[in-house]
């Protein structure tokens, strides 16, 4: 048996064929202009191209039968997409209006949760590729959820109203996406499974139709992933590329609400001898502040000092949180790391309890610091340091199960 016995062999060649000539281009991308030209930089880039390709298949393929759905996490220590923030966990499952699925689970202790029915999805120059660009349609905050005392919960999604922890659906409903928010290294994540509550057989294997709608699916995802990121926030997210280093004033846009946060980012760039002294008044309610690469990739959380919230910073005693970017380690305790790149993003999100902070940037000199900087500026050991490292390691691990 050879190629051409086989009544779908040119459509299955075809495809595949594509897909690798949409993957080349993709490539190219890694090289455009906003990115940095340090082997440092482009190899970031190359490296958000391969952790997305790892998962390109799963969105496609392997989980996407809304009949048999399963949740999957898009974003983490090595999968990085769509300005994804640190302290968040991120999961997604396909769904339709007209099943009714179940979500069994347990709460854990994270301070921030939602699930997020997402309807149809827009078109046009200003909608993010997929698996973006839908709709909010219902959702569920985790002070929304009841649980019974030991924490348990089940969520019925879609079908007629239950009480109390139901969403609803609409005929053009297509996914489910569900985030946990932490503070605390010791903010302990949900765990939970979903199912269609009136499955009666397997899930059928996939046919030659629905892989070539997988390699196709496929291969717009890489490519947008490559082509909109970071164009996007730059045209459509705010980000004001001629003016780096400077914070725009955070505001709540349509559909924040729903997802119940609100962001805002900058564009940085940094010389080898320069720092970025980043400041705002110490405020109620949740923040959190995430470094990325070019692409609006997060940095490498699980060991480097690459995001702050509340818990984890240490405040100066006029009120102030006060973050210090730089290359190298300043012995500063507020300290985010630029992992060496010369250029990146910088994200605040505030979680809609109290008001967004309004923040300020100074650029200094590296050895200037103890000159900006107050005298009670909290510093710490190279010991300490490696504390914190190793703190973060334990519990980043455990937000994902990572042994």
């Amino acid at each position: 048996m050879s190629y051409g016995d086989g009544p779908d062999d040119a459509a299955l060649r075809g495809a595949w064929e594509t897909f690798c000539h949409q993957l080349m281009g993709a490539g190219e991308q890694v090289f455009k202009d906003y990115n940095g030209i340090s082997g440092l930089q482009r190899t970031d880039a190359l490296r958000f191209l391969t952790q997305n390709l790892s998962q390109a298949f799963d969105l496609a393929l392997e989980t996407r039968d809304p009949r048999y759905p399963s949740l999957h996490a898009f974003c983490g220590p090595t999968r990085k997409l769509g300005g994804d923030c640190a302290d968040f966990t991120y999961q997604q499952a396909w769904i339709d209006g007209r099943s009714v699925y179940r979500i069994v689970g347990e709460r854990g202790s994270a301070p921030f949760f939602n699930i997020t029915v997402q309807g149809p999805r827009l078109e046009g120059p200003a909608v993010l590729h997929e698996p973006f660009g839908d709709v909010p349609e219902a959702n569920l905050m985790g002070e929304q959820l009841v649980t019974d005392t030991d924490g348990r919960f089940e969520v019925f999604i879609g079908g007629p109203q239950r009480a109390p922890n139901w969403l609803p659906t609409t005929p053009g409903s297509r996914k489910l996406f569900i985030r946990q928010g932490f503070d605390s290294w010791d903010d302990r994540p949900a765990t939970m499974r979903i199912e269609r509550v009136d499955m009666d057989a397997p899930r059928p294997l996939p046919t030659a139709e629905t892989m070539v709608a997988a390699i196709a699916w496929a291969g717009d995802f890489v490519t947008g992933v490559m082509s909109d990121w970071p164009e996007y926030p730059f045209t459509h997210g705010g980000v004001d590329a001629d003016r780096p280093n400077e914070f725009p004033m955070v505001g709540t846009g349509a559909g924040d609400a729903e997802r119940g946060r609100a962001a805002a980012n900058m564009h940085w760039s940094l010389a080898s001898d320069e720092a970025l002294v980043i400041e705002f008044d110490a405020h109620e309610g949740l923040w959190m502040l995430t470094n990325m690469g070019v692409f609006f990739n997060s940095m490498d959380f699980l060991y480097r000092p690459v995001s702050y919230t509340p818990d984890r910073t240490k405040v100066d005693g006029d009120g102030t949180v006060r973050l210090i970017l730089a290359h190298d380690d300043p012995g500063y305790h507020n300290w985010l790391d630029t992992q060496g790149f010369e250029q990146g993003n910088l994200t605040y999100r505030h979680m809609l309890a109290g008001q967004p902070a309004v923040i300020r940037t100074r650029l200094v000199k590296r050895a200037q610091l103890p000159e900006v900087l107050p005298a009670d500026t909290a510093t710490v050991t190279e010991q300490e340091r490696t504390d914190q490292m190793w703190a973060r390691f334990t519990a980043i691990r455990s937000r994902y199960a990572l042994l």
